[in-house]
């Protein structure tokens, strides 16, 4: 009798163990698949935009030497203006990052050449210029890369505030919760390994786990398993990444004009 309860309590423990390593390996494919397709979009993004600026830079090439004025003097040193204006537009497309402002500052220097064009035949070519320009910027809004209307800000009186900042911006507004999840963004991670990396001990790492398990952001793999990054971490991170690239490129640049 004693040896049929042992045994039954053995099989337990081990259909247990077999559910916690079949979950751990759904949440591991399922990582595996978001940060596989997660490349593989970024690839195909890269790829389609360097598609689309080429065209571009032919189409504006081909669009300026077809119809602009073919019998004027200052014929070549109007393209290259034209042609440096557009390559501008185009090269944004090609790096993925539009700015409202370049695409203002370009729209205003048009205006400028506008204003100081010497013939009147001249607004044939800028007519060129201006479809040209308008194309761009089009295609852009387009491909959901820039929104002609940023300038005047999007509306947020829809946007959940208390929800915002209990599910993303309180979870990771600790130095050393973000530790945590630069840590855990590309590997798992034990929990020895995250005291060593945070040098927290202890209840002071378990407290911030425990926040960012709670918040979505981290999982375990099973009760005393590693730790790793959940989908929704993985967005959140990007993101975060991203308005960190954007800030500092939007600083430089104008560290650059000053």
């Amino acid at each position: 009798m004693k040896k049929t309860e042992d045994f039954e309590t053995e099989f337990s423990e081990i259909k247990s163990k077999l559910f916690d390593i079949h979950n751990d390996m759904k949440s591991f494919i399922e990582h595996a698949n978001q940060q596989h397709m997660e490349d593989v979009l970024q690839h195909l993004k890269k790829d389609y935009n360097t598609t689309i600026a080429n065209h571009l830079t032919d189409e504006i090439r081909t669009g300026l030497s077809k119809n602009m004025v073919r019998k004027c003097e200052r014929k070549d040193e109007c393209t290259s203006i034209f042609t440096d204006l557009l390559d501008k537009n185009t090269d944004m497309i090609r790096k993925d990052r539009i700015s409202g402002r370049s695409i203002e500052e370009n729209r205003a220097k048009m205006d400028e050449l506008k204003g100081i064009l010497p013939y009147k035949k001249c607004d044939k070519c800028y007519s060129e210029l201006t479809e040209l320009f308008s194309k761009q910027v089009n295609l852009m809004h387009s491909m959901n890369i820039y929104d002609m209307n940023r300038e005047q800000g999007k509306d947020m009186r829809s946007l959940p505030i208390q929800t915002v900042v209990d599910d993303i911006l309180e979870p990771v507004c600790h130095p050393k919760r973000m530790e945590i999840l630069r840590a855990v963004y590309t590997e798992t991670r034990t929990f020895s390994s995250l005291s060593e990396i945070t040098g927290l001990r202890g209840g002071n790492l378990l407290f911030h786990l425990q926040k960012l398990s709670e918040s979505g952001l981290i999982m375990q793999r099973h009760e005393r398993g590693d730790y790793m990054i959940t989908a929704r971490g993985f967005r959140i991170m990007e993101g975060v990444s991203d308005i960190h690239t954007s800030l500092n490129t939007d600083t430089e640049k104008e560290k650059i004009q000053i």
